[in-house]
């Protein structure tokens, strides 16, 4: 939600799931519980960011408060073999997660002049 010029905003999430989902994507989001208050000045649960991204129900995990999203991220793309769409390389993690080491299972994106850019080499759905 920081990809856009540093500011909170849903749009950056708006994009990312419309760029996933054209690609044959179901994504998943997940936030902190302090996620709701940076966006919305109140606490949001599951199914007000998926009302708020147009998502289906059940494509949202807000993690308890005190909760680390970090741990929970990772340990649902490890049982899923899924692919963690982030800027964060998860440095600290590698130890209890060495996947993030490995080419393909952290997409980076950004935006530039053109708009949403994720990495190229993500194309093929890791599962259907």
């Amino acid at each position: 939600m920081h990809w856009r010029d540093g500011d909170p905003s849903v749009q950056p999430l708006r994009d990312v799931s419309d760029n996933l989902a054209a690609r044959g994507y179901s994504p998943h989001f997940f936030f902190d519980a302090n996620a709701g208050y940076i966006l919305a000045d109140r606490y949001l649960h599951d199914q007000d960011f998926e009302r708020m991204l147009n998502l289906r129900r059940g494509s949202v995990t807000v993690v308890p408060k005190g909760t680390i999203a970090d741990s929970a991220i990772l340990s649902t793309a490890r049982k899923l073999n899924a692919v963690v769409v982030t800027n964060d390389r998860y440095r600290d993690w590698a130890e209890q997660f060495p996947e993030v080491t490995q080419q393909g299972f952290l997409l980076k994106g950004e935006y530039g002049v053109k708009g949403l850019r994720l990495d190229e080499t993500f194309v093929q759905p890791a599962y259907a």
